[in-house]
């Protein structure tokens, strides 16, 4: 029952983990993509948006196909990152990430974009009357005047990275203590007939979507109270 309970909180750990980095390297390439597509005029932007937004359509199972084939030592980028770095995504917890990355992608871009479009245009104005720059502008005026969007993309991220099935099971298998993750333990405890162990899982995760989606509310409710 010891190795049992281990391997339960070694699992969590991980789904954590990889949720909180995710999270975290998201904020910062989909500020950067937020503010492109919202205040930069350039070529092919609507292709942008809409590559941007395709994980919200396409089937977990159809990114993780093409993950797989483009991460994998057979193929081009897979082969050129192993022999060059020697780096292996495919069934790796840095491959994890980087799909996790793309797939969580759509769930922060799109509330920052909302949020940054919101930005009363004659704030920015008066930043750049005032000489600073759009990078000073970017950190002093938009995205304090964004952080409920930004909250909103955050915890959209967080829980739809800890929920992923389909992405995960292809790129990262069912390796104990490096990609099995509780989306895949509850599917593997399922197969195994450990109905009671799968439940543990479920309903830590359940917990967890619950919270998360109640506090985005309240901080929503709070923000538009005002």
């Amino acid at each position: 029952m010891q190795i049992l309970n281990a391997e339960f909180l070694q699992t969590l750990f991980l789904t954590f983990k990889l949720a909180f980095i995710t999270t975290f390297l998201l904020f910062f390439i989909s500020v950067a993509l937020a503010y492109a597509l919202v205040f930069i005029n350039f070529r092919f932007k609507s292709v942008v948006q809409v590559i941007v937004s395709m994980p919200l359509v396409l089937p977990p199972s159809v990114l993780g196909f093409y993950f797989l084939m483009a991460f994998s030592p057979m193929n081009f980028f897979g082969r050129f990152l192993d022999e060059t770095f020697g780096v292996k995504l495919v069934f790796s917890f840095e491959g994890l990430v980087i799909a996790s990355i793309i797939f969580s992608l759509p769930f922060m871009v799109s509330p920052i974009q909302s949020a940054f479009s919101s930005v009363p245009k004659n704030l920015i104005e008066v930043s750049y009357t005032l000489g600073k720059s759009k990078f000073i502008t970017l950190l002093r005026v938009i995205i304090p005047s964004s952080k409920v969007g930004i909250f909103t993309g955050c915890v959209l991220a967080f829980a739809h990275t800890i929920g992923e099935f389909g992405v995960v099971m292809m790129i990262g298998g069912h390796k104990k203590g490096e990609t099995l993750v509780a989306s895949i333990a509850i599917y593997d405890e399922l197969e195994a007939l450990n109905y009671a162990l799968a439940h543990q899982y479920a309903f830590v995760l359940f917990a967890l979507s619950f919270i998360i989606l109640l506090s985005l509310f309240f901080v929503n409710k709070k923000f538009t109270s005002f």
